[in-house]
């Protein structure tokens, strides 16, 4: 059954999806919104305007998400005017990181259901801070891991954390569009109020921390970006290089290698020895070559430990 919670200035109706009718008999909002609830399972932010003389925000907001499954979340519908919240799948156990009883108590402070609302929607974004804290953690290790061991598995790791990043970010963007929504509606003594400012106050701090977050994980992929460039056209370098040396071993071995009648060579008494010479003579000639023209670069250098392209 739903749960009505009468504070000193408000009312906040809690219930359940599928209880929704039982409070269209009791509560007078308008009858397109429960239509709605019934069939979202997105995001969703409206601005109604007026109802019976009253402002309104109304929608549906994911607030948990996870990263691994695209079907599991948790998502809650809304209609807030400035005496009355109601929400669907909201309730105390929603929220990570303050207590119940801590929450009614703070509830029945406030001087409106807008800012019970914002107190609430504030709530929910320390619960995302916490879980950006958690990622800054497992940042911070996957960057002294490009630097310890850089290797392929590196850089799945990377794409993962990018994709976690992109997650919470989409956690973030409805809920700063609800804000501007709140601002929008323009509710009495709400936009200037002090809760309004503190819960701005943490999305705002979020956005920053998830902005910082991704630049460093564009950095890690730009970095990686480079190295495997550096690393193939080093391949392609050494490849080329080797090749070259290989070349007279080649051409002398084909050369002596034929099967004609007529080849005086094969009856030179030293042509075994000269013919040794010539391969190493020709060999060294011409890797000295290679190396006056600076063409061999580091290859025959040893990679630094812990270097970025060993």
């Amino acid at each position: 059954m739903e749960r009505n919670i009468n504070f000193d200035k408000w009312k906040w109706v809690q219930i359940k999806k599928n209880e929704q009718n039982t409070v269209w008999e009791q509560e007078t909002i308008p009858s397109g919104w429960l239509t709605t609830v019934r069939k979202n399972k997105t995001n969703c932010i409206r601005v109604p305007g007026l109802i019976n003389g009253e402002r309104a925000v109304s929608g549906s907001l994911i607030f948990r998400q996870d990263v691994e499954k695209e079907e599991d979340n948790q998502i809650f519908h809304f209609y807030l005017s400035s005496n009355t919240l109601m929400t669907i799948d909201l309730e105390f156990t929603s929220f990570n990181q303050i207590p119940p009883e801590v929450i009614l108590r703070q509830l029945n402070m406030t001087d409106n259901a807008v800012d019970g609302f914002l107190f609430l929607l504030g709530e929910l974004v320390n619960d995302l801070l916490v879980e950006i804290d958690q990622f800054e953690e497992s940042l911070h290790r996957l960057m002294w891991g490009v630097k310890k061991k850089n290797e392929m598995r590196i850089l799945e790791h990377v794409f993962e954390q990018r994709h976690e990043l992109m997650v919470c970010k989409n956690l973030l963007i409805p809920i700063q569009e609800l804000k501007m929504a709140i601002e929008e509606t323009d509710f009495p003594q709400v936009n200037n109020g002090e809760i309004f400012s503190r819960t701005c106050k943490r999305i705002d701090r979020a956005q920053v921390l998830l902005q910082a977050y991704g630049q460093e994980l564009d950095s890690m992929i730009n970095l990686e970006e480079v190295i495997s460039s550096h690393r193939g056209n080093e391949i392609m370098k050494t490849l080329t290089v080797l090749t070259t040396i290989f070349t007279p071993i080649m051409a002398l071995g084909a050369l002596w290698g034929m099967n004609f009648r007529h080849m005086p060579e094969l009856e030179w008494q030293y042509g075994y020895l000269i013919a040794l010479l010539l391969i190493v003579t020709s060999t060294l000639l011409l890797y000295r070559y290679l190396k006056t023209k600076g063409w061999t670069g580091d290859l025959l250098k040893g990679k630094k430990r812990g270097s970025f392209l060993k």
